[in-house]
């Protein structure tokens, strides 16, 4: 059994694979819970659905559309991990701002949303 839990990762979109420089994020689709309180004390939670999420920090290769990224809508985004965990956003959308590229080290910051992200 290997010790290794973190170090690489691998992203695909709709079975293309992406250069990854790193900072690869998910969050899984639950639920979001807040606190109720009241003058009296604690009454329970309210408990609401939350989209998951898979983010990562990508290179621009010269290949890579940045258009097609930035458009990217009912996609399947699979992040694969070190600990042997793959993450799979179901169709997803691109969230947030357009995607930015910096020139100096041809990077750019993505995020995908879902109701369908879980773990496999």
């Amino acid at each position: 059994m290997s010790n290794l839990i973190a170090g690489f990762a691998y992203i695909t979109i709709d079975g293309t694979s992406y250069a990854i420089a790193g900072e690869g994020t998910y969050r899984l689709s639950t639920a979001k819970r807040e606190t109720l309180i009241g003058q009296d004390g604690v009454h329970g939670y309210a408990e609401t659905p939350a989209s998951g999420m898979i983010s990562w920090k990508g290179r621009d290769s010269g290949s890579l559309s940045i258009s097609d990224l930035s458009d990217a809508v009912d996609a399947t985004i699979q992040l694969e991990l070190a600990n042997g965990k793959n993450i799979i956003a179901r169709n997803a959308w691109r969230s947030g701002d357009p995607v930015e590229v910096s020139s100096e080290d041809a990077t750019f910051t993505v995020q995908f949303e879902s109701a369908d992200v879980t773990e496999a």
